[in-house]
Formats: structure tokens, sequence, C-alpha cells
């Protein structure tokens, strides 16, 4: 008599959600990176190359090589990677009794809240948002993992979002406690 052999148990997967933001997001990341990260790392190794140019130029044979690689070759991967991974990952998709988000570039997050538990919806557009005709939408549940934060909408599909997302949660009927 042969026992039967287990069969391994498949964990569904999660699909992504079906919309992705704006394409006018890329650009915001790559000039978001270049003010806060690689801007800074290419401004510090010009001012370190010029210093030692005018005060220390026996240095430029260590300098500039070490400069290159702990500075600008870094700086140019994270304004080059950065805003591509972000732009790939990021979706959204509002379903009938839920709202469902993916985020990140490093370190990717996917979250589903459902509507029943929606208690306030934000609309923001910070400067470069603005200049590139972008906003965010915050869903804010009752749940301590925080907000839902879809970047990188059109200011009219952020504002339509806003508003079939409180449409949404208002037919849904709550949680009892």
């Amino acid at each position: 008599m042969s026992m039967p052999v287990p069969r391994p148990q498949l964990r569904p997967q999660l699909r992504a959600p079906l919309h992705g933001v704006d394409p006018r997001a890329h650009r915001w990341w790559t000039v978001q990176a270049l003010l806060v990260v690689s801007g800074p790392m290419l401004l510090t190794a010009v001012t370190l190359l010029v210093l030692s140019l005018l005060f220390f130029s026996g240095a430029l044979p260590w300098l500039g090589p070490l400069l290159l690689v702990t500075l600008v070759l870094p700086a140019l991967g994270y304004v080059w990677a950065m805003p591509r991974w972000r732009y790939r990952t990021h979706a959204w998709e509002l379903g009938e009794r839920a709202v469902y988000a993916a985020s990140g570039w490093l370190w990717r997050k996917r979250r589903i809240a459902p509507l029943s538990r929606v208690q306030t919806v934000d609309t923001a557009r910070g400067p470069l948002q603005q200049a590139f005709g972008l906003a965010t939408v915050t869903v804010t549940t009752a749940s301590t993992a925080g907000d839902i934060r879809i970047a990188g909408l059109s200011d009219a599909d952020a504002e339509e979002l806003a508003r079939r997302i409180g449409d949404a949660a208002q037919l849904v009927p709550g949680d009892a406690a």
C-alpha cells in the first residue's frame, strides 16, 4: 500500500493593481532625485575637485577616483534607476469594496484597504508636483498600518479618484464594532 504524496500548498499570487501613474511622474521623480539626493552629491564632488585643484593638486590622483566611486557614480545611478523603478511599481485600483495601491522602488509595498474603513481622503500637490500637473491622493483608514498614498496622478485623475473613493466609502456598510 503506497502513501499519498503530499502536494505543496500553492499560495495565491496578488496581481498588480490595474492603473499606473501618470507618465509625467517619471520626470517628477527624476527632478526630485536631482534636487534631494543626486544634486547634492554631484555638487559635493565638484566642490571637492575644485578645492583640490586650487589648494591640493597633489591629491587629484587619488581624490578623483575616490569621488567618482563614492559620489558621482552612485548619484548618477540613483537619478537613472529610482524614477524608472518607481514608475514601474506605483499603481492603484479602486474596487467595489476596497482600494488597492502598490508603491515603493527599493522596498515595495502593496496595501489593500476596505472602503468600510476609510476615514478621510485627501489630495495634496507640492510645488514640484504642481509644476508637473501632478497630485497625491492619501486615503486615511482605521488601521495602524498607516495611510495609503497614491502619488504621481494627474490633477484631474487625483480629484476624480478622491471623489470616487469618498462616494464608494459612503456606499459600503461599516464594520460593526
